[in-house]
């Protein structure tokens, strides 16, 4: 039994072996080749056309006053009443009286002064009377020629004259300075800030208080270098303005603007600023606190986004920036074969940008297709499919509306 056992050991590892090599032996058929579907890169195009675009340029600066000014007395005297329009922040009229001064010494001085000129009136009324009776006493006396000025007081009649004249001119310098008493408002404004309080007394050269005027505000507005050929200034208000859109830089810094105030840029600067090379620009705003409009008023130092009108580019064609493919480069679509178009890259150079697109002049063609959509990986003479874009969400929107309003009416008719 043990030599069978032995025996069959090797038998059973010949036979494992062959079975082996024969399996092993077995050619091993090729994978069979996968023929895979190629993909076109998808893109949405436009169509692009000369046109003229408008240039608006952006700058920023703050509302300033047009005209300002300190209210000082022109005589000495005791506060003794202030307006309610002259407190600080509030609005007067042209001719408005904001302060009162004591006026009992002024009226004292009006009543010296009519005095005075009672005085003169009467040393002129004897001056001529004795000036009279001199020419009649040379006649008496058989004279035949004409009396010298001496003779007939000449001198002494001038000197009344003036001095009534003299008399005069103090009564009316009496009387301004009576109404001086009043200090009116030179113009329709508002208090800055107001310096005197009642019972104060205050002198000739005293300030009283600081306004500025209400009718216009003036806004300076740098403009670069690079922005200025693309802008017709004007040099001073003789010429043509430019149009300026304003709007609010503090409530609202970052989101759409929620009201805007119209200005015009009505002259410049004679100097550059020394540290940018900026030249400033002056727009004035009418009406700037809203006295005549419902706009939320300005503030003097108020910060304001601006919006200049500059010149119009013709012939030019208008490239959405998100259309770029790096800093100066396009996707264009080469349509020589309309059933398989092919990318092609481009590089352009902007004769204008801002934020949104960016405008050339001589690097397209009428007619050239632009690849619109944001393709990721897509080498030069790839082919390419034109893709239509889907309707805006107002546009799909409304035919749903108009169903769901046919709807609701004809549920309303169907129930009455």
């Amino acid at each position: 039994m043990k030599i069978l056992i032995r025996a069959a050991i090797p038998l059973a590892i010949l036979i494992v072996g062959i079975i082996a090599w024969k399996w092993l032996s077995t050619p091993v058929e090729p994978p069979k080749p996968r023929h895979r579907e190629r993909k076109l890169i998808k893109t949405e195009k436009i169509v692009l056309h000369p046109d003229d675009y408008p240039v608006y340029l952006d700058s920023q600066g703050s509302v300033a006053t047009h005209q300002s000014a300190t209210i000082t007395p022109l005589v000495s005297g005791t506060v003794i009443e202030i307006s309610k329009s002259f407190e600080d922040g509030a609005f007067f009229k042209k001719g408005e009286i904001l302060l009162s001064l004591d006026p009992a010494d002024l009226k004292t001085a009006v009543f010296a002064a009519e005095s005075g000129l009672a005085r003169a009136e009467a040393a002129l009324i004897q001056e001529q009377a004795r000036a009279k009776q001199a020419r009649l006493n040379w006649q008496d006396l058989g004279y035949e020629d004409e009396p010298s000025p001496l003779v007939m007081r000449v001198p002494q009649l001038r000197e009344a004259e003036a001095n009534v004249s003299s008399a005069l001119a103090n009564l009316e310098q009496a009387k301004r300075n009576l109404e001086r008493a009043d200090v009116r408002a030179p113009f329709d404004g508002r208090v800055n800030t107001r310096l005197v309080g009642l019972g104060q007394a205050v002198g000739g050269t005293t300030p009283l208080g600081e306004i500025f005027a209400t009718d216009t505000a003036e806004i300076r507005l740098p403009l670069a270098p690079a922005q200025l050929g693309f802008i017709d200034l004007p040099d001073d208000e003789s010429d043509k303005p430019v149009d300026v859109v304003l709007t609010d830089a503090l409530t609202n810094p970052e989101g759409p603007p929620t009201h805007q105030w119209h200005a015009q840029i009505i002259r410049t600067e004679g100097t550059l600023d020394p540290d940018s090379r900026e030249l400033f620009a002056i727009a004035r705003i009418n009406d700037p606190f809203s006295l005549k409009s419902d706009l939320p008023q300005l503030r003097i130092g108020q910060p304001l986004r601006a919006q200049i009108s500059g010149i119009v580019l013709e012939e030019v064609y208008v490239i959405p920036r998100t259309a770029m493919r790096g800093l100066n480069r396009v996707f264009l679509i080469n349509k020589e074969d309309p059933a398989e178009p092919k990318i092609n890259k481009h590089t352009i150079s902007p004769v204008w940008s801002n934020s949104e697109v960016i405008v050339v002049r001589n690097d397209i063609n009428p007619g050239d297709w632009l690849a619109s959509s944001r393709l990721p990986y897509a080498p030069d003479g790839a082919p390419v499919e034109i893709v239509t874009p889907p309707p805006a969400e107002e546009e799909v929107a409304a035919p749903e509306k108009e169903q769901s309003k046919k709807n609701r009416s004809g549920s309303r008719h169907y129930g009455g």
